[in-house]
Formats: structure tokens, sequence, C-alpha cells
């Protein structure tokens, strides 16, 4: 599964790290990945989403269920 989100399928990069000196090596860039849940289809799923997609608006959260006791008092 690693770092790719569900949503957009945005995944790892590669790319050179350079130093001061120029000399390049290897390096991966790794997108901020957040386990949450989301709404999908009616149902609540937990999904691995980027916080670009979470902040942009492209899923929307499943908020938890209160206990029955909790719904006859409110």
């Amino acid at each position: 599964m690693g770092k790719l989100c569900e949503v957009c399928k945005k995944g790892t990069m590669s790319g050179h790290k350079v130093s001061h000196s120029n000399r390049k090596s290897n390096r991966v860039w790794a997108p901020n990945v957040q386990k949450v849940r989301v709404m999908q289809n009616g149902s609540a799923r937990r999904l691995n989403v980027c916080t670009r997609c979470l902040r942009s608006g492209s899923v929307t959260r499943a908020l938890p269920s209160l206990p029955r006791e909790a719904e006859a008092e409110a």
C-alpha cells in the first residue's frame, strides 16, 4: 500500500538531493497521507487520503455516530 492517495492516486516521487558542492544522490518525496473515515457511496470507509484532497474538499469526512442513549438525550 505505502504512500498512495486513494482519491487522486498521488504517490511517491523520486529525484536528486543536490549538495552544496553540486553532488547528486537519489531521494524520495512522499505525499502527506492520512488514514481517515470517508463517506463513499452512502457508507463510511477508511481510506488513505492526502491532505491536499482533504483541504480541497474532494472527499467528505464521515462523522462518528452517537450511541443510542446520547441520541435520546440530545
